[in-house]
């Protein structure tokens, strides 16, 4: 596909949260969703980032249900992992739909239905314009899909990872319950521990830490935010980095 250069950041990790999938009913994978998430993606490759992402599954399942009722950890969080491939499936499908080059590679294999996650393959795609689905979690239990996109953006070399929310970036306070709470455009790595910011699982938010990688939260519904933030427009989120800018 034609691209024009105009994205700030040469390659991007976004991470989508499985319920990004949810439709009217609250859970599962709505087709619909997967299409509007679809054009949101198509217009940021049209920037010409490349873009890798990482998706949950709690639309489909979350492990804490079971344990709390007594399932092995292990069992639940590969539950989990499998769970991701199928949402990620139903994104490279409305991705391929809408003409964007798709691959989808998991860690927990499943060669009928998705690639192994190579880490020099999926660099690879996305050097000739495929967005790549990157599933199946770390491939280890105890990891949350957070930690999974700290890690792969890493690997991948990711300029930035976007954490795609419902909320507009981080606040001072729970916005749905302190009218008085504010949004903070710009971070430091310390600011956020020091205040006990809930960004990333700590986890992740370490791992982007000791690497110096810049995470910046958003909201995916917002209309044109991801867009503008791919090109670089600061008043979008909330930035988190070593300075506190790019």
């Amino acid at each position: 596909m034609t691209t024009s250069p105009t994205a700030k950041f040469k390659r991007i990790l976004l991470k989508l949260s499985g319920e990004a999938l949810n439709g009217p009913q609250g859970f599962g994978i709505d087709p619909d969703r997967a299409n509007i998430i679809a054009h949101k993606i198509r217009a940021v490759r049209e920037l010409g980032a490349e873009i890798g992402i990482v998706i949950g599954a709690g639309n489909l399942w979350r492990g804490q249900i079971g344990i709390d009722r007594g399932m092995a950890q292990p069992t639940a969080d590969h539950m989990g992992m499998i769970a991701t491939v199928m949402n990620g499936l139903a994104l490279q499908d409305a991705l391929e739909r809408v003409g964007i080059p798709t691959r989808v590679q998991t860690a927990v294999q499943m060669n009928t239905v998705a690639e192994p996650y190579i880490r020099l393959r999926a660099v690879r795609h996305m050097e000739k314009e495929r967005v790549v689905i990157l599933t199946g979690g770390t491939g280890n239990p105890y990891f949350t899909t957070d930690t999974a996109a700290a890690l792969r953006a890493m690997e991948i070399s990711a300029d930035i990872l976007i954490k795609a929310t419902k909320v507009n970036g981080i606040y001072t306070a729970d916005p749905k319950k302190d009218p008085t709470a504010t949004r903070l455009t710009n971070l430091t790595y310390q600011e956020v521990l020091a205040s006990r910011y809930e960004v990333m699982d700590m986890t992740a938010f370490t791992l982007c830490q000791e690497n110096n990688l810049p995470i910046l939260v958003l909201n995916f519904d917002a209309e044109h935010d991801l867009v503008d933030a791919v090109k670089g427009d600061t008043s979008v989120g909330t930035l988190v980095s070593a300075t506190g800018k790019l």
